[in-house]
Parts: structure tokens; sequence; C-alpha cells
């Protein structure tokens, strides 16, 4: 099949960004370079293209046929069982990266492929992080990822469900990208991110549970530490509204694109 064929292919099928698609598929089956593409129209092995084709037909994630995913500085693991991470949730690693003081320990809470903890170590090398999360599988790739980017000496990794039980240790900042789709809203999702874990999507009835729990955790907060979370855009004032009761300071945060994204609440 040619890069021409399997770019109308993917059209046909209904894949946003099938131009963009078809050059990364290409590349990994064929390891030529994206410059080596430009205004060619070569083949690739059918035996090898055909079957990933069908995958991305069925919609199943392109991260997952390519088992990674970019993010911030690197390429991360991802397969079945992680969610894919976001352009999106690099705006807080920024905002981490930025805020964290000197010789910081924090958390990254449904650390999930552990996008959010390595990044920041990557950037901070004088950080350390705790990521925590309810599924083995994403817990493997965090780990993965960890040692990808050479961080996995500053990172400690613990199995916890976070709605039950309590992070052990205190931190300078807790960072969290938790579930927070509300559950009636997930059949309405597109359909890639039905092969992903529901359990890192769901955020319970009205999309919150997830952020009601990890702000209870301020005794696990150091003097002067803070809460980073991302959210829905449509979540800014049932976020702010949380900070609110719980007698936190809110300072929201927004996207490249200036929608609204989290917020970094502060117990006063």
């Amino acid at each position: 099949m040619k890069l021409s064929e399997l770019r109308a292919a993917l059209s046909s099928y209904g894949i946003p960004e099938a131009d963009t698609e078809a050059r990364l598929l290409f590349t990994h089956c064929t390891g030529l370079t994206p410059a080596e593409l430009l205004g060619t129209d070569p083949a690739a092995d059918d035996a090898i293209l055909l079957p990933l084709l069908s995958r991305r037909a069925a919609r199943e994630p392109l991260a997952y046929i390519l088992g990674s995913a970019p993010f911030y500085r690197g390429e991360l693991a991802v397969g079945e069982g992680c969610l894919v991470p976001r352009a999106d949730t690099e705006r807080l690693v920024e905002l981490a990266v930025s805020a964290l003081p000197r010789g910081a320990h924090f958390a990254d809470l449904c650390t999930g492929s552990g996008a959010i903890a390595v990044s920041v170590l990557y950037d901070r090398p004088d950080t350390t992080a705790v990521g925590i999360d309810v599924s083995e599988a994403a817990l493997a790739f965090a780990e993965e990822n960890a040692r990808r980017l050479g961080v996995l000496d500053r990172l400690t990794l613990r199995r916890a469900d976070l709605l039950r039980e309590t992070p052990e240790g205190r931190f300078d900042a807790i960072l969290a990208n938790p579930p927070y789709i509300p559950t009636a809203d997930l059949a309405t999702l597109a359909p890639e991110l039905a092969y992903e874990p529901a359990l890192a999507l769901d955020g319970g009835e009205d999309g919150l549970c997830f952020y009601r729990r990890l702000l209870s955790f301020t005794d696990a907060l150091l003097p002067g530490g803070f809460f980073l979370l991302e959210c829905g855009y449509d979540q800014k004032d049932a976020l702010a509204a949380l900070a609110e009761e719980r007698g936190m300071s809110f300072a929201p945060y927004y996207d490249y694109g200036k929608n609204f994204r989290g917020g970094l609440l502060r117990p006063r």
C-alpha cells in the first residue's frame, strides 16, 4: 500500500488528521523519516501495514498502535490499560516546573503513564516524587517512562485506591489529572476513548468525586504546599466552589487555546 492510499483509507474511515496519521504509521512500519516522505509516495509492506490500518479503522487509539505518544519533551510508552497523555496536560507540567520550590518532593496522584511526574522530574533534577495509581498496568508504563527519561531513581511508584486510601508522606505539592468525566457522559465520547481504561475517565455522577477526595489530603501538604489540578473545561465554577468550601485560595489556569484547564489551590 502506498502512502497516498493509506491517507485515503484513513480519511474514508473518518479518522481526523488522516494525513498526519498516515505519515506516522508509515514511518513506524518502514523506518523512513518524516523528511524522507516529503514529496514522495512510497509503498509499505502490506503484511505489516494492513493489520495496523485495520486496528485504526476500528478506532483503536493511534498511540496504542504505535506504542507511544508524544508528550512534553519526549515520547512516552503507552498501551492497553493506560490513558493516552494529552497535550493540554503539558500546561500543568509547565506550571509545576515553575511553581515547585527548590528541592521539592511532590506527589502525582492518578499518575497513569507517569506523564506529569516524569516530565516535571526531567525538567527539575532537584526534585523527587511519588506517583500513585490504582492500576498495575498504568504503573508499569509509568516505570518504563521514568526509565526512558532517566528519572526512575527519583520516582517512587505506589499502587493505591485514592478513593479509599490516603497517600503516605508529606509533599510540597500534590499534582493530579484525575478522572473528571461524569459517568453519564462516557457513552458520548469519541470512539477511541472506549479503548482507554474507564477507571481513568469516570469521575462519578458529576465528575467531581476525585476532586472532593484529593482536596481532603491537606494534611499531606507541607507548609506552603499547594494542589495543582487539571479538570474539564466546564468545571471552573465547580472547582472554585470546592476550594471555597475547604477554605482554599483558587487560581485558575488556561490551556494554549485560552480554555479553562485547571487550578492551583492553596490552604489558607
